[in-house]
Protein backbone atom coordinates (compact mmCIF):
# COMPACT_ATOMS: atom_id res chain seq x y z
CA UNK A 1 0.00 0.00 0.00
CA UNK A 2 2.85 2.61 0.81
CA UNK A 3 4.93 1.34 -2.40
CA UNK A 4 1.32 2.31 -4.55
CA UNK A 5 0.96 5.34 -2.34
CA UNK A 6 4.89 6.50 -3.23
CA UNK A 7 3.97 5.42 -7.10
CA UNK A 8 1.17 7.94 -6.89
CA UNK A 9 3.04 10.34 -5.87
CA UNK A 10 5.94 10.11 -7.71
CA UNK A 11 3.06 10.11 -10.89
CA UNK A 12 1.55 13.50 -9.79
CA UNK A 13 5.05 15.31 -9.23
CA UNK A 14 5.76 14.48 -12.80
CA UNK A 15 2.60 15.21 -14.27
CA UNK A 16 3.33 18.31 -12.30
CA UNK A 17 6.62 18.88 -13.79
CA UNK A 18 5.27 18.49 -17.43
CA UNK A 19 2.37 21.07 -16.83
CA UNK A 20 4.87 23.21 -15.30
CA UNK A 21 7.53 23.54 -18.05
CA UNK A 22 5.07 23.47 -21.00
CA UNK A 23 2.55 26.40 -19.49
CA UNK A 24 5.56 28.21 -18.55
CA UNK A 25 7.55 28.23 -21.89
CA UNK A 26 5.00 27.59 -24.73
CA UNK A 27 3.41 30.74 -23.06
CA UNK A 28 6.82 32.34 -23.23
CA UNK A 29 7.12 31.33 -26.47
CA UNK A 30 3.51 33.01 -27.44
CA UNK A 31 4.85 36.03 -26.19
CA UNK A 32 8.26 36.47 -27.50
CA UNK A 33 6.53 36.13 -30.83
CA UNK A 34 4.21 38.74 -29.99
CA UNK A 35 6.78 41.19 -28.74
CA UNK A 36 8.96 40.08 -32.22
CA UNK A 37 5.81 40.70 -34.37
CA UNK A 38 2.80 42.89 -32.69
CA UNK A 39 2.32 46.69 -33.40
CA UNK A 40 1.94 48.72 -30.26
CA UNK A 41 0.03 51.63 -29.72
CA UNK A 42 -1.68 53.79 -32.51
CA UNK A 43 1.12 54.67 -34.17
CA UNK A 44 2.10 50.85 -34.66
CA UNK A 45 5.33 50.75 -33.55
CA UNK A 46 7.10 47.60 -33.52
CA UNK A 47 9.38 46.78 -30.11
CA UNK A 48 12.43 46.98 -32.15
CA UNK A 49 15.34 45.92 -29.04
CA UNK A 50 14.31 42.60 -28.61
CA UNK A 51 17.73 41.63 -26.67
CA UNK A 52 16.44 44.24 -24.22
CA UNK A 53 14.34 40.80 -22.98
CA UNK A 54 17.48 39.01 -21.87
CA UNK A 55 18.43 41.50 -19.53
CA UNK A 56 15.06 41.83 -18.01
CA UNK A 57 15.26 38.10 -17.95
CA UNK A 58 18.58 38.39 -16.44
CA UNK A 59 17.51 40.53 -13.15
CA UNK A 60 14.38 38.62 -12.50
CA UNK A 61 15.99 35.54 -12.69
CA UNK A 62 19.14 36.63 -10.67
CA UNK A 63 16.19 37.89 -7.99
CA UNK A 64 14.35 34.60 -8.11
CA UNK A 65 17.67 32.81 -7.14
CA UNK A 66 18.53 34.34 -4.47
CA UNK A 67 15.00 33.97 -2.71
CA UNK A 68 15.38 30.46 -3.65
CA UNK A 69 18.82 30.09 -2.38
CA UNK A 70 17.90 31.92 0.89
CA UNK A 71 14.60 30.08 1.45
CA UNK A 72 15.95 26.55 0.61
CA UNK A 73 20.27 26.37 1.10
CA UNK A 74 22.39 26.12 3.51
CA UNK A 75 24.83 28.58 4.10
CA UNK A 76 28.66 27.78 3.45
CA UNK A 77 27.36 24.92 1.11
CA UNK A 78 31.03 24.93 -0.65
CA UNK A 79 29.33 25.61 -4.01
CA UNK A 80 31.43 27.90 -6.99
CA UNK A 81 32.48 30.81 -6.12
CA UNK A 82 30.42 33.64 -8.18
CA UNK A 83 33.29 35.22 -10.04
CA UNK A 84 33.52 31.66 -11.99
CA UNK A 85 30.67 32.29 -13.65
CA UNK A 86 32.22 35.38 -15.68
CA UNK A 87 33.71 33.65 -18.68
CA UNK A 88 30.07 31.89 -19.49
CA UNK A 89 28.51 34.46 -18.71
CA UNK A 90 29.52 36.21 -21.42
CA UNK A 91 28.72 33.43 -23.96
CA UNK A 92 25.33 33.40 -22.38
CA UNK A 93 25.15 37.10 -22.87
CA UNK A 94 25.55 37.18 -26.69
CA UNK A 95 24.19 33.39 -27.64
CA UNK A 96 20.54 33.72 -26.10
CA UNK A 97 20.67 37.68 -27.75
CA UNK A 98 21.52 36.52 -31.18
CA UNK A 99 18.98 33.76 -30.89
CA UNK A 100 16.37 35.96 -29.99
CA UNK A 101 17.01 39.28 -32.79
CA UNK A 102 16.62 35.70 -34.97
CA UNK A 103 13.31 36.49 -34.66
CA UNK A 104 13.53 39.81 -37.34
CA UNK A 105 14.70 37.98 -40.15
CA UNK A 106 12.76 34.44 -39.92
CA UNK A 107 9.57 32.96 -37.95
CA UNK A 108 9.50 31.82 -34.77
CA UNK A 109 8.39 27.76 -36.11
CA UNK A 110 11.69 28.23 -37.58
CA UNK A 111 13.85 29.34 -34.85
CA UNK A 112 12.52 26.74 -32.71
CA UNK A 113 13.47 24.39 -35.22
CA UNK A 114 17.08 25.40 -35.99
CA UNK A 115 17.52 26.12 -32.64
CA UNK A 116 16.28 22.48 -31.71
CA UNK A 117 19.62 21.24 -34.18
CA UNK A 118 22.04 21.49 -31.30
CA UNK A 119 23.49 18.16 -31.37
CA UNK A 120 24.92 18.95 -34.82
CA UNK A 121 27.50 21.96 -33.72
CA UNK A 122 28.28 19.47 -30.81
CA UNK A 123 28.98 16.37 -33.40
CA UNK A 124 30.76 19.30 -35.55
CA UNK A 125 32.91 20.19 -32.95
CA UNK A 126 33.53 16.73 -31.47
CA UNK A 127 34.72 15.32 -34.98
CA UNK A 128 36.88 18.01 -36.25
CA UNK A 129 38.51 19.54 -33.71
CA UNK A 130 38.49 16.55 -30.95
CA UNK A 131 38.37 13.67 -33.42
CA UNK A 132 35.46 11.75 -32.02
CA UNK A 133 33.87 8.80 -34.11
CA UNK A 134 29.88 8.62 -32.61
CA UNK A 135 27.90 5.78 -33.81
CA UNK A 136 26.15 5.38 -36.58
CA UNK A 137 22.82 5.46 -35.08
CA UNK A 138 24.03 9.30 -33.57
CA UNK A 139 24.99 9.99 -36.99
CA UNK A 140 21.34 8.89 -38.19
CA UNK A 141 19.54 11.56 -35.57
CA UNK A 142 21.71 13.95 -36.87
CA UNK A 143 21.03 13.37 -40.80
CA UNK A 144 17.27 13.44 -39.61
CA UNK A 145 17.62 16.38 -37.50
CA UNK A 146 20.34 18.26 -40.31
CA UNK A 147 18.10 17.20 -42.93
CA UNK A 148 14.79 18.38 -41.71
CA UNK A 149 16.04 22.03 -40.84
CA UNK A 150 18.07 22.86 -43.48
CA UNK A 151 15.18 21.73 -45.85
CA UNK A 152 12.42 23.73 -43.81
CA UNK A 153 15.16 26.91 -44.66
CA UNK A 154 15.16 26.18 -48.47
CA UNK A 155 11.20 25.83 -48.70
CA UNK A 156 8.96 28.88 -49.39
CA UNK A 157 7.46 30.80 -46.62
CA UNK A 158 3.79 31.76 -46.68
CA UNK A 159 3.38 35.72 -47.37
CA UNK A 160 1.31 36.05 -44.44
CA UNK A 161 4.58 35.06 -42.23
CA UNK A 162 6.94 37.00 -43.86
CA UNK A 163 4.34 40.56 -43.56
CA UNK A 164 4.56 39.78 -40.00
CA UNK A 165 8.19 39.94 -39.99
CA UNK A 166 10.24 43.18 -39.24
CA UNK A 167 13.29 42.45 -41.82
CA UNK A 168 12.82 39.07 -43.46
CA UNK A 169 15.81 37.90 -43.97
CA UNK A 170 16.12 33.75 -43.74
CA UNK A 171 19.74 33.38 -44.16
CA UNK A 172 20.48 35.73 -41.70
CA UNK A 173 17.94 34.52 -39.29
CA UNK A 174 19.01 31.21 -39.54
CA UNK A 175 22.53 31.90 -39.11
CA UNK A 176 22.52 33.69 -35.76
CA UNK A 177 20.11 30.82 -34.73
CA UNK A 178 23.70 28.55 -35.55
CA UNK A 179 25.82 31.07 -33.72
CA UNK A 180 23.52 30.72 -30.53
CA UNK A 181 23.89 27.02 -30.63
CA UNK A 182 27.71 27.92 -30.69
CA UNK A 183 27.65 29.83 -27.74
CA UNK A 184 25.42 27.81 -25.72
CA UNK A 185 27.46 24.59 -26.18
CA UNK A 186 30.47 26.87 -25.15
CA UNK A 187 28.54 27.97 -21.93
CA UNK A 188 26.80 24.09 -21.49
CA UNK A 189 30.27 22.98 -21.58
CA UNK A 190 32.03 25.71 -19.16
CA UNK A 191 28.86 24.93 -16.78
CA UNK A 192 29.69 21.53 -16.55
CA UNK A 193 33.42 21.90 -15.82
CA UNK A 194 32.74 24.52 -12.97
CA UNK A 195 30.24 22.21 -11.30
CA UNK A 196 33.21 19.66 -11.83
CA UNK A 197 35.73 21.69 -9.61
CA UNK A 198 33.04 22.56 -7.26
CA UNK A 199 30.73 19.22 -6.85
CA UNK A 200 28.37 21.15 -4.01
CA UNK A 201 27.46 23.63 -6.82
CA UNK A 202 23.64 24.02 -6.58
CA UNK A 203 21.45 24.69 -9.67
CA UNK A 204 20.51 27.68 -8.02
CA UNK A 205 24.30 28.49 -7.32
CA UNK A 206 24.64 28.43 -11.64
CA UNK A 207 21.34 30.46 -11.85
CA UNK A 208 22.76 32.82 -9.62
CA UNK A 209 26.14 33.24 -10.92
CA UNK A 210 25.10 33.22 -14.36
CA UNK A 211 22.56 36.07 -14.61
CA UNK A 212 24.48 38.00 -12.17
CA UNK A 213 27.17 37.94 -15.08
CA UNK A 214 24.74 38.68 -17.54
CA UNK A 215 22.93 41.10 -16.20
CA UNK A 216 26.53 43.23 -15.26
CA UNK A 217 27.14 42.45 -19.07
CA UNK A 218 23.91 43.36 -20.61
CA UNK A 219 23.70 46.88 -18.18
CA UNK A 220 27.01 47.98 -19.76
CA UNK A 221 26.42 47.11 -23.06
CA UNK A 222 22.88 48.53 -23.12
CA UNK A 223 23.14 51.59 -20.81
CA UNK A 224 26.87 52.22 -21.00
CA UNK A 225 26.48 55.44 -23.30
CA UNK A 226 23.81 57.99 -23.92
CA UNK A 227 23.02 56.30 -27.09
CA UNK A 228 22.73 53.02 -25.83
CA UNK A 229 19.73 50.52 -27.01
CA UNK A 230 18.16 50.03 -23.32
CA UNK A 231 17.65 53.71 -23.05
CA UNK A 232 15.01 53.60 -26.02
CA UNK A 233 13.58 50.08 -24.57
CA UNK A 234 12.76 51.51 -21.02
CA UNK A 235 11.40 54.98 -23.25
CA UNK A 236 9.15 52.29 -25.82
CA UNK A 237 7.62 50.17 -22.39
CA UNK A 238 7.06 53.90 -21.05
CA UNK A 239 5.03 54.77 -23.80
CA UNK A 240 3.53 51.11 -24.47
CA UNK A 241 2.70 49.96 -21.01
CA UNK A 242 1.32 46.54 -23.19
CA UNK A 243 4.63 45.54 -24.10
CA UNK A 244 6.01 46.60 -20.39
CA UNK A 245 3.82 43.85 -19.06
CA UNK A 246 4.21 41.29 -22.01
CA UNK A 247 8.32 41.47 -21.30
CA UNK A 248 7.36 41.16 -17.47
CA UNK A 249 5.28 37.83 -17.43
CA UNK A 250 7.88 36.73 -20.47
CA UNK A 251 10.90 36.75 -17.91
CA UNK A 252 8.54 34.88 -15.06
CA UNK A 253 7.33 32.92 -17.27
CA UNK A 254 11.39 32.03 -17.27
CA UNK A 255 11.68 31.69 -14.12
CA UNK A 256 9.10 29.50 -12.99
CA UNK A 257 10.32 27.25 -16.04
CA UNK A 258 13.85 26.64 -14.31
CA UNK A 259 12.10 26.11 -11.40
CA UNK A 260 10.49 23.08 -12.74
CA UNK A 261 13.33 22.00 -14.95
CA UNK A 262 15.38 22.00 -12.06
CA UNK A 263 12.86 19.98 -10.00
CA UNK A 264 12.25 16.97 -12.83
CA UNK A 265 16.13 16.98 -12.99
CA UNK A 266 16.27 16.09 -9.41
CA UNK A 267 13.53 13.89 -9.24
CA UNK A 268 13.71 11.75 -12.45
CA UNK A 269 16.93 12.83 -14.01
CA UNK A 270 17.97 14.75 -17.06
CA UNK A 271 16.53 12.15 -19.68
CA UNK A 272 13.52 13.09 -18.89
CA UNK A 273 13.96 16.63 -18.62
CA UNK A 274 14.73 16.33 -22.06
CA UNK A 275 11.65 14.58 -23.80
CA UNK A 276 9.82 17.21 -21.80
CA UNK A 277 11.96 19.56 -23.27
CA UNK A 278 11.45 18.27 -26.59
CA UNK A 279 8.35 17.62 -26.72
CA UNK A 280 7.58 21.20 -25.54
CA UNK A 281 8.91 22.42 -28.18
CA UNK A 282 6.79 20.37 -30.88
CA UNK A 283 3.75 21.76 -28.92
CA UNK A 284 5.36 25.12 -29.31
CA UNK A 285 5.45 24.98 -32.96
CA UNK A 286 1.74 23.67 -32.88
CA UNK A 287 0.31 26.47 -30.97
CA UNK A 288 2.13 29.29 -33.20
CA UNK A 289 1.00 28.02 -36.63
CA UNK A 290 -2.91 27.71 -35.10
CA UNK A 291 -2.74 30.65 -32.35
CA UNK A 292 -0.20 33.05 -33.94
CA UNK A 293 -1.46 32.77 -37.84
CA UNK A 294 2.13 31.26 -39.15
CA UNK A 295 0.45 28.89 -41.69
CA UNK A 296 2.88 25.71 -42.40
CA UNK A 297 2.43 24.02 -45.79
CA UNK A 298 2.82 20.18 -45.87
CA UNK A 299 6.26 20.18 -46.65
CA UNK A 300 7.11 22.23 -43.34
CA UNK A 301 5.01 19.82 -41.22
CA UNK A 302 7.19 17.17 -42.71
CA UNK A 303 10.25 18.75 -42.02
CA UNK A 304 9.38 19.49 -38.61
CA UNK A 305 8.22 15.88 -38.04
CA UNK A 306 12.07 14.66 -39.65
CA UNK A 307 13.70 16.83 -37.14
CA UNK A 308 11.45 15.69 -34.19
CA UNK A 309 11.94 12.31 -35.15
CA UNK A 310 15.47 12.43 -35.30
CA UNK A 311 15.35 14.27 -31.46
CA UNK A 312 13.04 11.45 -30.58
CA UNK A 313 15.31 8.52 -31.86
CA UNK A 314 18.10 10.20 -29.83
CA UNK A 315 16.03 10.42 -26.87
CA UNK A 316 15.48 6.63 -27.39
CA UNK A 317 19.79 5.96 -27.68
CA UNK A 318 20.02 7.88 -24.32
CA UNK A 319 17.32 5.98 -22.67
CA UNK A 320 18.72 2.70 -24.06
CA UNK A 321 22.25 3.53 -23.04
CA UNK A 322 20.60 4.31 -19.28
CA UNK A 323 18.84 1.21 -19.26
CA UNK A 324 22.69 -0.79 -19.83
CA UNK A 325 24.51 1.15 -17.44
CA UNK A 326 21.99 0.03 -14.72
CA UNK A 327 22.03 -3.27 -16.20
CA UNK A 328 25.78 -3.70 -15.45
CA UNK A 329 25.41 -1.98 -11.93
CA UNK A 330 23.14 -4.45 -11.04
CA UNK A 331 25.13 -7.18 -12.46
CA UNK A 332 28.15 -6.14 -10.23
Amino acid sequence: MEAHGAGLRRVLVLALCVAGIWSAYIYQGVLQETLSTKRFGPDGKRFEHLSFLNLAQNVVCLIWSYIMIKIWSRSGSGGAPLWAFWSPGITNTIGPAMGIEALKYISYPAQVLAKSSKMIPVMLMGTLVYGIRYALPEYICSFLVAGGVSTFALLKTSSKTISKLAHPNAPLGYLLCFLNLMFDGFTNATQDSITARYPKTSAWDIMLGMNLWGTMYNLIYMFGWPQGIGYEAVQFCKQHPEAAWDIFIYCLCGAVGQNFIFLTISRFGSLANTTITTTRKFVSIVVSSLLSGNPLSTKQWGCVVMVFSGLSYQIFLKWRKLQRMQKKRKAL
